[in-house]
C-alpha cells in the first residue's frame, strides 16, 4: 500500500514544507509514502497522469488560499478514473470549515486539521498497518457511515521533534528554502489565521544554529524564515542573528518577518554590522490609522518603528520591504492615502499595498458583516467594499497598487521618482494621478517593455507645464544607465555625438574598461556608470561624476 502527498505551489521556485515535513515526521513509513510537487500553472492532465502512475492507495492534497479551486477539480477528475483511492485534505483552507468542505467534495474521506505531523502519522498508521481506529484519531474531520465526524483540533507539537527535511539540498535546487524556528504569534491580527494559534513554540537554538550551519555549508542563495514575527522573542532572535552574522559565507541571504517597532537597540547595532544584502525583512505596517490598528488588534508604536525602519536604512546594507493593507476597519480611502504617504516616506526597497483577504476561520470573518465588508465569494476572498470604502474606491487603489509596482518597486525610476514626487502634493497623489493617465490612455491593460515605461510617463509629464520634461527626460537617463548598459539608446536621451571625442580621450587616460558607460547630459555633466563596482544592495552600477578634457569637446 502506498501514500501519496500531493503539493500544487503557485510557481516552480516555491517549495512546500509541510509535506516533508509530514514524511519525515512518518520516518517509519518512510518507504510507502512518496511526495510529489506540481504547480498550479501545470496542465490538469499532466499531473493527473503522475498521480494515477504512482500507484497511490491514499493521496492527500495540501490546500492553501492560491490552489484550492485547483486542488477541488482535480479530486473530481481523479476520483473519476480512481474510484478506490482514497483522498485526504490538510492545510489552512481546509482546516476552518472542514465539514463545508466535505460536504461539498463527496470525494473527499477526510480533512487533517491545523498542524500535521501528529495526524498524518496516525493515519499512515492506520492505512498502512491497520493501527487504530479513525474514531480515535484526533485532529480529522472524516465521514462515517454517511455522517462526518469532528475530533477536533490536536494539541500542538513540540517543534524539536519534527526532523530537518533538508539533508539532500539538491532536491530543492533553484528553488527557494523555507525555514520554521517558530511557530504561532503572540499577537491577535484579525485578519491573519496565525492569530488563532497563540502557543507560541520555538525551536531549540542548538538545532537552528546547527540546520543554519548546513545551509551555509552548501551555500544555498536563500533561506527564508517563515516565522509569523520572528523578532517577537529578543534573545531568540539575537543568538539567530548573531550565528549568522558570525558564519557569514558572503552568499547566502536570510529572509525574516518581523516588527520594526520590536527593534531594540542591539538588535540595531547587530544588523549594522552585517554585510550586505546578508539578512532582508519584511516589515508589516498595515496601516498608520491607530483606530485601523485598534480594530484590527495590532499593536503598534508607529514612531517607533519609523525610527527604526530610518535607522536600519541608514545602514545601506538590508532591503527593506514595507507592506501596506487596504480595506481594512475604520480606514478610508482617505485614511488610506496618509498610511501610504507614512510608509513611502520611510522609503523602502518594496512597498507592497496588498488588500484585505477575509480568510476562513479568522476573527476579520466573524466581524465582516458588522464592518459591512463584502469579498470576493472565491480564493484568494479579496474586499471588495466595507463601511468606509466603495467599490469604486477599491478600484482606484487597484490602479495605485499597479503605479507603485511597476514605477517604484522595479527600482527602474529611483532617481527620476526622487525629484518628480515633489511637484504633488503627496506620493499618493502622484501615483493616483498617473494611474488616471493609464485608464483614460488604456495602457493599463496592455503589456509595456520597460522603455515604453519611460516613454509613457514622459507623455504623462508632457500634460504638467510646471515641470521640466527635458530635466525629467535626463533624469530617466540616468536610471536607465544605473540598471544596465543599454544596448540601444532611447530616443530621449541626449545626443552624444557632440562628446565622443572628450569621451574617448577620457577613456583612454583613464584606462575605464569597455564594460563601463559614460554619459553625457544635456546641462554638459558627464558621469561614469561602473558595471563592474555595483553597489551590493541595489545592484546598480556605481556612478561618479567625472570631468571631461574641454579641448576635446566639439
Amino acid at each position: 500500500m502506498k501514500i501519496l502527498l500531493a503539493a500544487c505551489n503557485a510557481k516552480y521556485i516555491h517549495s512546500n514544507p509541510a509535506v516533508y515535513d509530514l514524511k519525515a515526521y512518518a520516518a517509519a513509513y518512510k518507504d510507502s509514502v512518496q511526495i510529489k510537487e506540481f504547480t498550479i500553472n501545470q496542465p490538469k492532465d499532466e499531473i493527473m497522469k503522475e498521480i494515477y502512475r504512482s500507484g497511490a492507495d491514499v493521496v492527500c492534497f495540501s490546500c492553501y488560499i492560491w490552489n484550492i479551486s485547483f486542488v477541488r477539480e482535480l479530486i473530481r477528475d481523479l476520483k473519476k478514473i480512481l474510484p478506490d483511492t482514497v483522498f485526504w485534505a490538510g492545510g489552512p483552507e481546509v482546516s476552518f470549515h472542514a465539514k463545508n468542505f466535505l460536504e461539498d467534495m463527496p470525494q473527499v474521506t477526510g480533512i487533517m486539521k491545523g498542524e500535521g505531523e501528529e495526524t498524518f502519522l496516525a493515519l499512515a498508521g492506520y492505512y498502512l498497518e491497520g493501527k487504530g481506529r479513525l474514531e480515535e484519531t484526533s485532529g480529522i474531520v472524516f465521514r462515517k457511515e454517511g455522517e462526518i465526524v469532528d475530533n477536533g483540533f490536536r494539541e500542538p507539537v513540540d517543534l524539536d521533534r519534527i526532523p530537518f527535511i533538508y539533508e539532500n539540498p539538491e532536491n530543492f535546487e533553484n528553488r527557494i528554502i523555507y525555514y520554521e524556528s517558530s511557530r504561532g504569534c503572540p499577537f491577535s491580527c484579525s485578519y491573519c489565521l496565525s492569530s488563532i494559534d497563540r502557543k507560541l513554540r520555538f525551536r531549540s537554538l542548538s538545532l537552528v544554529k546547527k540546520e543554519l550551519q548546513f545551509f551555509l555549508d552548501h551555500r544555498v542563495p536563500q533561506v527564508k524564515f517563515v516565522d509569523r514575527t520572528f523578532n517577537c522573542r529578543h534573545e531568540h532572535a539575537m543568538e539567530v542573528w548573531k550565528y549568522i552574522l558570525e558564519h557569514d559565507n558572503g552568499v547566502t541571504n536570510f529572509h525574516f518577518e518581523v516588527s520594526a517597532d520590536l527593534f531594540r537597540e542591539d538588535e540595531l547595532e547587530l544588523i549594522g554590522r552585517m554585510r550586505p544584502g546578508l539578512i532582508q525583512l519584511e516589515i508589516g505596517v498595515q496601516s498608520a490609522n491607530p483606530e485601523t490598528l485598534e480594530a484590527v488588534h495590532r499593536k503598534t508604536d508607529l514612531e517607533k518603528l519609523r525610527r527604526n525602519v530610518e535607522k536600519i536604512r541608514s545602514f545601506h546594507s538590508v532591503h527593506q520591504h514595507l507592506d501596506l493593507i487596504a480595506g481594512l476597519p475604520c480606514e478610508d480611502y482617505e485614511n488610506f492615502r496618509r498610511s501610504f504617504d507614512f510608509v513611502y516616506s520611510m522609503k523602502p526597497d518594496q512597498l507592497q499595498l496588498g488588500f484585505l483577504k477575509v480568510l476562513k476561520g479568522s476573527l476579520m470573518e466573524e466581524k465582516a458583516r458588522e464592518y459591512g465588508i463584502t469579498c470576493k465569494s472565491m480564493e484568494p476572498y479579496e474586499v471588495l467594499s466595507t463601511r468606509w470604502i466603495s467599490y469604486e474606491e477599491i478600484l482606484k487603489l487597484k490602479t495605485v497598487e499597479s503605479m507603485v509596482e511597476v514605477y517604484y518597486n522595479s527600482g527602474q525610476f529611483q532617481y527620476t521618482l526622487n525629484w518628480l514626487t515633489g511637484f504633488w502634493e503627496d506620493a499618493f497623489s502622484f501615483y493616483e494621478d498617473l494611474g488616471r493617465f493609464y485608464e483614460r490612455k488604456g495602457y493599463e491593460e496592455l503589456s509595456h517593455s520597460r522603455i515604453r515605461r519611460y516613454e509613457i510617463l514622459l507623455e504623462f509629464l508632457n500634460e504638467k507645464p510646471e515641470i521640466s520634461v527635458a530635466e525629467a527626460a535626463g533624469r530617466m537617463v540616468y536610471d536607465l544607465y544605473l540598471r544596465e548598459n543599454l544596448k540601444k539608446r532611447p530616443s530621449f536621451a541626449a545626443d552624444q555625438k557632440p562628446y565622443e571625442k572628450a569621451v574617448w580621450s577620457y577613456r583612454k587616460e583613464h584606462q575605464v574598461p569597455k564594460t563601463a558607460h559614460i554619459e553625457v547630459f544635456s546641462d554638459g555633466t558627464a558621469v561614469l556608470f561602473d558595471y563592474d563596482r555595483r553597489d551590493l544592495l541595489s545592484h546598480n552600477a556605481r556612478s561618479e561624476r567625472i570631468c571631461l578634457p574641454v579641448d576635446s569637446m566639439i
